[in-house]
């Protein structure tokens, strides 16, 4: 089925002029606070182990478990967008997101927060469901645009909820957090009940033949597999700097808390912000040269990490800021240019393709979770700026190689 059947007549309204702004504001709100769920709990972990009584071993499993969760459930139910109404998708797993975050705040032991964990990953997708949704509502013209300014909210939500979290664990305790975090989602799951248009299913297939495809897409598209590895290979890097900051600045020479240590999402969220822009370049001079561009930033911003044991303690923590808002910049810009070449190779199969994409980053994340938390005890901070610069050089040779990497077809 074609893009002809995309999207209902209410759809095809809004698709005549330009989007509502209320409405591009309530997307882009509820992509950035269902992906803020999945990073709360980094700068809790400190205060949360001892007031739980865990190791830190098994409280370093709740972000990984998270990001796990993430994976599974875009691969099993992100692609669920394009074969059933989108608009009861997002409402439903906002209302199951708030059980499941109810259920973290309340949680007595560690294994009851390990399984809510898992489940928050798993229905936080919905912001998966979120930017597909927002690829199909906008004019084609402005579809960058409207894709960068949504994605702009849902990093700013994974940046900023450090700050939030680490000043609201200080002040108020880690279960307060996750209690503002479900009466968050649940105002966007009434909102996205009242605000968003149905969508007309694009495909009849049955489930099992659905996820069939994800590997058909991957098998057919070259294009798409060079966007999930070179963004996965830059989420290793990205995912292994936030996952150890807090526990590197909680050691010499700096000993900060959490509630500091959160404060460096401020300085993500600047690079962030340049989400538009990169969406606007992708429209005017096409997405390969953005995504090269971002890739190189996000590497010679990683490689300046390098300079910090030859400088002065504050000297570092200033570094490390402009660093972050360095690769910060240069992931989300490459993530942007991505979409725009994934949403372009059929628009029939935009959640599929999505989803592909999303796998590859979030298996990217879990993966520089783990070897940057193994890095940071053997070759101290280092080790993680070795493990970013690499992967973020990586992904620049992905994208500069052209061999078997034909230009997206439009369905």
């Amino acid at each position: 089925m074609h893009s002809e059947n995309i999207h209902s007549a209410a759809t095809s309204s809004t698709q005549a002029s330009s989007l509502p702004t209320s409405l591009v504001f309530m997307l882009a709100s509820g992509a950035g606070l269902a992906a803020a769920t999945l990073y709360y709990a980094q700068p809790m972990l400190g205060e949360l182990g001892t007031d739980i009584g865990a190791t830190p071993r098994s409280v370093g499993m709740v972000p990984t478990l998270t990001q796990l969760g993430y994976a599974l459930g875009i691969l099993v139910l992100a692609p669920l967008g394009d074969r059933y109404d989108r608009r009861s998708i997002i409402v439903f797993k906002a209302g199951a997101l708030v059980l499941a975050l109810l259920a973290a705040a309340a949680a007595p032991s560690m294994g009851v927060l390990l399984v809510a964990s898992l489940a928050i990953g798993v229905l936080a997708t919905m912001a998966q469901d979120i930017v597909p949704a927002a690829a199909t509502l906008a004019p084609e013209a402005h579809r960058g645009k409207v894709v960068g300014t949504v994605m702009t909210g849902l990093l700013l939500g994974i940046l900023l909820s450090r700050v939030v979290s680490g000043y609201v664990a200080a002040h108020f305790g880690w279960r307060a957090m996750f209690g503002v975090a479900a009466l968050s989602i649940a105002v966007i799951c009434v909102a996205s009940w009242r605000g968003l248009p149905r969508f007309v299913p694009t495909t009849q297939l049955p489930y099992n033949a659905l996820l069939r495809t994800l590997l058909e897409l991957w098998r057919r598209h070259s294009a798409l597999r060079r966007a999930a590895l070179a963004q996965g290979l830059l989420s290793v890097g990205f995912s292994a700097f936030w996952s150890t900051l807090a526990v590197m600045l909680h050691g010499a020479p700096f000993h900060l808390g959490s509630a500091v240590a959160g404060t460096f999402g401020l300085a993500g969220a600047a690079g962030a912000l340049a989400a538009p822009v990169a969406g606007r370049l992708a429209d005017r001079y096409g997405p390969e040269w953005v995504s090269r561009m971002g890739a190189g930033i996000a590497t010679l911003s990683f490689a300046a990490m390098a300079l910090m044991p030859w400088m002065s303690p504050h000297a570092q923590l200033a570094l490390l800021a402009v660093c972050a808002i360095g690769f910060d910049l240069g992931i989300q810009t490459t993530l942007i240019a991505h979409q725009t070449i994934v949403y372009g190779i059929d628009p029939a199969a935009r959640s599929r393709l999505n989803a592909v994409l999303f796998v590859g980053m979030f298996l990217g994340m879990a993966t520089g979770a783990a070897l940057g938390s193994q890095l940071l005890a053997a070759f101290g901070w280092n080790g993680v700026a070795a493990l970013a610069t690499a992967m973020a050089f990586a992904a620049l040779v992905t994208r500069l190689w052209r061999g078997g990497m034909p230009s997206p077809q439009v369905a």
